[in-house]
């Protein structure tokens, strides 16, 4: 690439982050080492690297010293993984610093891991962003040399979203009227729209969202993989969606797309999971009392954001809910490809929604318990999981409903989910 260009590039990239006025999100970071900031398309991965080094200039560093690229810039789209050093000269005729750097969308470069380990080694400072989780799987890793750090960025929680749009939620406010109508209002919106950040405040939430999808499934599986039967992997998407809550299998899937979409196999299935999971549109979530073998094939997943979700929903406010308990459950506790922080139980005929190991805390989520047989359902799985694993907290997330039932076992609290993602309740 032309170097003129590629300073043109660093000096607006420059001036831009200094001047752009940030949301501050919780981003911890050591301030000696390399990350990898990973997510879905549009979580915010750019507005991270723009808030370090915002926050790298509070403590003395000054604007020269970054050096940032994002590679969806259409300025760049004939960057190949020889322009590094290239860019390295542009930057070092310019400027006398050895620069940070900040490579955003940096795996659309072919052969980025090296030149990522070169520099790594050679003692710059250097963050990289992604919106596939399979930058730091094995295959790079062994390159990268656990050299980086992965830092997962979500889209907004729904506490970042009050803050964001700077509605109070403490205690006074949420006693007057006007007070509790927001947050009911702004919970609503959350719980059917997500937190893709770009959306917080806006009108038309859908059509951005729709967006969004279709740039993840165009782009980020379907031409990333070299996948021509898109119809198949539309369907299977779809199908993923309406069955959040349920556990399913590849064959399953495989034979409702075969139906629709034509022919396809169980490993084709399991391939366009893959996939779905390293762009990172779908979570997986294992059943904790099964053999290795059934964990892998017969899962539960859940959608990254509400508002992705919501676009393939009718009526569907229960698993919204879910799926939205599940996300901060994810937050809280991490998730990764070998994820063993977050399961589910499913075994001797119930099922629990969630399990914390670590916290040795069964979750069960309904919209509504005011149903006899729904609070009977929920209520009877969390009084029979302890006698088959550790449980010092039993919770049953709704949506506005509050109670606690006693059993043998203690305490089942009834909690509703804005107060727990509100951080009302402890975590």
């Amino acid at each position: 690439m032309d170097k003129q260009i590629l300073k043109r590039i660093v000096l607006e990239n420059q001036q831009e982050i200094v001047k752009r006025s940030l949301f501050e999100r919780s981003l911890s970071v050591a301030d000696n080492m390399n990350y990898a900031f990973i997510g879905v398309r549009r979580a915010g991965k750019s507005y991270a690297i723009y808030q370090r080094i915002q926050h790298l200039m509070t403590i003395g560093h000054r604007a020269e010293e970054f050096l940032y690229l994002n590679f969806e810039d259409n300025r760049l789209e004939n960057f190949v993984n020889e322009d590094f050093d290239r860019l390295l000269d542009a930057y070092a005729e310019m400027y006398d610093y050895k620069p940070m750097l900040f490579l955003d969308e940096v795996q659309i470069i072919a052969g980025w891991e090296k030149f990522a380990r070169r520099m790594a080694d050679n003692k710059y400072t250097i963050y990289l962003t992604g919106s596939n989780a399979k930058m730091l799987s094995s295959e790079f890793m062994t390159t990268l040399g656990g050299r980086f750090l992965e830092k997962d960025i979500y889209p907004f929680s729904f506490k970042e979203v009050m803050d964001y749009l700077e509605f109070p939620f403490d205690e006074l406010a949420l006693l007057s009227p006007s007070g509790r109508a927001n947050m009911i209002k702004n919970y609503n919106d959350y719980l059917l729209w997500g937190g893709l950040p770009e959306i917080v405040g806006q009108q038309n939430k859908r059509d951005y969202i729709s967006s969004t999808y279709q740039k993840i499934y165009l782009g980020d599986i379907a031409s990333r993989n070299n996948i021509s039967n898109t119809v198949a992997l539309r369907l299977m998407i779809k199908k993923l969606a309406e069955s959040v809550r349920q556990p399913i299998s590849y064959t399953r899937l495989a034979n409702i797309v075969s139906t629709i979409g034509g022919k396809i196999t169980v490993p084709t299935i399991a391939g366009y999971v893959g996939y779905c999971e390293e762009a990172w549109l779908i979570l997986r979530l294992r059943n904790i009392a099964v053999a290795l073998s059934e964990k892998e094939s017969i899962c539960k997943y859940y959608f990254v954001d509400n508002g992705v979700l919501n676009l393939f929903l009718i009526g569907g406010e229960t698993a919204l809910l879910e799926n939205l308990v599940a996300g901060q459950l994810f937050r809280m506790y991490g998730h990764d490809s070998n994820n063993d922080t977050v399961w589910y139980y499913n075994s001797n005929g119930y099922e629990v929604d969630f399990y914390i190991p670590e916290k040795k805390w069964a979750i069960q989520v309904c919209y509504s318990l005011q149903d006899t047989d729904t609070r009977k359902r929920e209520i009877t799985a969390l009084s029979k999981l302890p006698k088959v694993l550790e449980c010092e907290r039993r919770t049953i997330f709704t949506f506005d409903e509050e109670q606690t039932i006693e059993d043998e076992f203690g305490s089942i609290e009834i909690i509703p989910t804005w107060k727990w993602l509100l951080e009302k309740y402890p975590k």
